[in-house]
């Protein structure tokens, strides 16, 4: 009976935890799903492309990312040549309007504003899904050129009807035009239960064009400038969202990207480093002060954006990390100097290529941000091109500094908007649990329990 008692306690202890985790939810915490352009989930997913077409294809949009936003000086750094259309990595799906109209949008933490293809078009770039109708959406409202939203909004303009305009074009020639308006978002979390945000401002396109995909709608800003969806969720997570991006390995699975509470980096691990607020506002800058490969240190001394502090960009939507030319030659040559395997060529851009046949030791490899050391695993820096071929996956360009995704992988990554600190944990990014009915786990605890109880009486 005893046994009997202890075991109703111990489920009701078990769903009152699942309660709790909810109340915590309903108070600002929450996931959605962060879906990787190439996996099955994605609406860009090629059937028929290898493993290593997506890899190639990651690779060289890398490269194709950064010569859109890089400036051609510090001066003359915009918002609106910040980002390629199209050139993010991954993908969330989120509704807008009420009724909630869903649609596919690129998660670009390079960019800032919210938006999406709207009827009327009087210029569109071909679209599988349908237009998003802003008549049919109750929450819909326009600002005109008066309202503080409408100044909230780089590159706005005014209508001659007083309606406020937004413009934002790309250096491949892309673009998005229309009005400055304000609808209801919802996003599906993970926890099942949707996330309702009233008012987000967002950009209705009725002009818009350029190498857009088709099976995409527009895009999300996740950026630091105040029409970004981080910004404008504000006090709601408390300025926290976090980050956690699995491997291309296992690119069948979805990351997860947090909020609020739920975005909280902490425990055995979590290193941090300070943001710095640099013009154009919309980028994470960190501060670099070396990388050590193996005992070596090479300290870091360029200064891409006019600064000592603030001289690398974090960015999810980049692959590669990209580093000015006489610093990545130094690291090249010492990682080189520690790895005992046949040189081979690769892709183009990629300058350190080993016959991957060969079984060969990858160096231990730190990277010394301003207070926080992050060592990085192998899969963050050497990944498979081709069934034969793995390249470092660090790479030089001209004056400028991205630390990219494939560095990122298996580490949970938090970002603190309000104290201005990114934190960083290594972390297995596989969400093994996702699928798993949690009347499943408490079957499972529950018969385990009672095991131990009749084992227990037997002794």
């Amino acid at each position: 009976m005893a046994a009997v008692v202890s075991l109703f306690a111990f489920v009701f202890a078990i769903v009152g935890l699942s309660n709790l985790s909810l109340i915590q939810a309903q108070k600002g915490g929450f996931s959605v799903e962060l879906i990787h352009r190439d996996s099955p989930k994605s609406p860009l997913y090629n059937h028929l492309d290898t493993t290593y077409n997506r890899v190639t294809n990651a690779l060289r949009r890398s490269f194709n990312r950064v010569h859109r936003f890089k400036p051609t000086s510090v001066s003359t750094m915009e918002a609106e040549a910040d980002v390629i259309a199209d050139s993010g990595e991954y993908l969330m799906n989120i509704s807008i309007g009420t009724p909630a109209f869903d649609i596919v949008a690129i998660a670009d933490t390079g960019s800032d504003l919210i938006w999406t293809q709207c009827k009327p078009c009087s210029q569109c770039f071909p679209q599988n899904a349908p237009l998003f109708d802003p008549t049919a959406s109750s929450t819909y409202k326009k600002f005109s050129c008066r309202t503080s939203q409408c100044g909230d909004v780089e590159g706005t303009s005014c209508s001659s009807n007083g309606s406020c305009q937004y413009s934002v074009s790309y250096g491949d020639g892309s673009y998005s035009k229309g009005e400055v308006a304000a609808d209801t978002l919802t996003l599906d979390s993970t926890t099942g239960s949707p996330v309702v945000v009233p008012n987000v401002i967002m950009g209705c396109g009725h002009d818009n064009d350029g190498s857009f995909d088709e099976n995409t709608s527009g895009i999300i800003g996740l950026g630091g400038g105040d029409s970004s969806l981080i910004s404008q969720l504000g006090t709601t997570v408390d300025g926290k969202f976090s980050y956690c991006l699995l491997p291309f390995s296992e690119a069948g699975n979805s990351s997860k990207m947090n909020f609020g509470s739920d975005a909280i980096v902490s425990g055995n691990g979590a290193v941090s480093t300070p943001l710095t607020k640099q013009s154009p506002q919309t980028f994470y800058f960190l501060t670099l002060e070396a990388i050590s490969v193996g005992t070596n240190r090479i300290k870091y001394t360029d200064k891409p954006f006019g600064t000592d502090q603030g001289n690398i960009i974090i960015d999810s939507g980049t692959t590669l990390t990209l580093l000015p030319d006489e610093f990545y030659s130094e690291l090249e040559s010492a990682v080189s100097s520690m790895i005992n395997a046949p040189k081979v060529n690769g892709p183009e851009g990629l300058n350190l290529c080993y016959d991957a046949t060969t079984e060969f030791a990858v160096p231990d490899i730190t990277v010394h941000f301003s207070g926080a050391d992050v060592k990085l695993q192998p899969l963050n820096t050497f990944v498979l091109v081709s069934e034969t071929v793995a390249c470092f996956t660090f790479s030089p360009v001209p004056n400028f500094a991205i630390y990219g995704n494939l560095a990122q992988m298996n580490f949970l990554v938090g970002y603190d908007t309000i104290k201005q600190t990114v934190w960083f944990k290594p972390s297995v990014c596989s969400n093994c649990w996702k699928n798993i009915d949690i009347t499943y786990i408490i079957s499972i605890i529950i018969c385990y329990y009672l095991l131990t109880q009749i084992k227990s009486d037997l002794i």
